[in-house]
């Protein structure tokens, strides 16, 4: 039986926590707080005009576009330290002012991660793949839960920073797996060695490159990737959460992926968008990316 598709979106939204805050947006950009820092950073979606313009006049660091890529140079109004400690609920981790506009992790997947919590929780030792997995945050927060982990990424860079950040929240030595590799490779060979797991995150680039040079192109290569990892959940799998940025997307072409891929496994395909809300009542919001997701139930 094919899973059922829900008939309308989820949209997940991320609020303003401690060490992070969506303070204002407008004419383009958006005002946050990550930590002790002002950052003023491009958002071509914010049409309207800033509501708190005083905040503005004195952010910690600006972020100059250059190109249509997200490549770019940093201002700053003080000097700044190459990294500082961030938080999201016990899982700790670096900020850091990369090359690319973001700060070495992305504050809307914070819906995510409660929704992966909550998820790892209920299940007993779970294993969990998490693909693309970047600086590690979301599979910190899945070995907090109690989750094993298989964390894989293509970046060695990545993959270190990872571990600094785990070292940092006191899971050095939580069940961790950290594996520099192109995700494709390590899916095939896992479906040959008949690996399982009962939880999959699969969170892609637009484009990408494989430490041996292979490269990703998110439309020709996520249909595939994406039945491959289908092939790697358990008979008692609970979730398959796929999530996307590029631009040409949308949670119901997600969706469809996803249905296609889980074509046997029945259970329920919910999809949506993620969104980062302003602080403060009747805060506007910020649709940033799109997700959809495979439970078992």
């Amino acid at each position: 039986m094919p899973p059922r598709v829900a008939d309308i979106p989820d949209i997940m939204r991320t609020r303003a926590w401690r060490d992070y805050a969506l303070l204002d947006s407008g004419d383009g950009r958006k005002l946050e707080r990550y930590g002790r820092f002002t950052v003023v950073r491009p958002e071509p979606q914010c049409f309207w005009a800033p509501r708190k313009p005083k905040l503005w006049e004195r952010p910690d660091a600006v972020f100059d576009p250059e190109g249509e890529d997200d490549e770019g140079r940093w201002r700053f109004s003080k000097p700044v330290p190459e990294s500082w400690t961030l938080g999201w609920d016990t899982v700790k981790f670096h900020g850091r002012f990369t090359a690319f506009r973001h700060l070495a992790f992305f504050p809307e997947q914070a819906a995510n991660w409660a929704w992966l919590k909550d998820r790892v929780e209920q299940l007993e030792r779970p294993r969990v793949l998490n693909l693309f997995g970047y600086t590690g945050v979301a599979s910190l927060v899945c070995a907090a839960a109690g989750a094993q982990v298989t964390h894989v990424d293509a970046s060695k860079k990545s993959v270190a920073y990872a571990r600094e950040n785990a070292a940092l929240s006191g899971l050095e030595s939580a069940p961790i797996r950290w594996i520099t590799e192109d995700a494709r490779k390590y899916v095939a060979r896992e479906v040959k060695r008949g690996s399982q797991y009962e939880g999959i995150i699969l969170d892609p680039p637009k484009y990408g490159r494989g430490p041996g040079g292979e490269v990703w192109r998110l439309f020709e290569d996520l249909p595939e990737l994406a039945r491959q990892c289908a092939a790697l959940l358990s008979e008692n799998a609970s979730f398959l959460l796929l999530n996307a940025y590029a631009a040409r997307v949308s949670g119901p072409a997600l969706a469809g992926l996803l249905s296609d891929a889980c074509a046997k496994r029945g259970g329920r395909i919910d999809w949506g968008e993620l969104v980062l809300s302003e602080d403060g009542p009747n805060g506007r919001e910020i649709g940033l990316s799109f997700f959809a997701r495979w439970s078992a139930a």
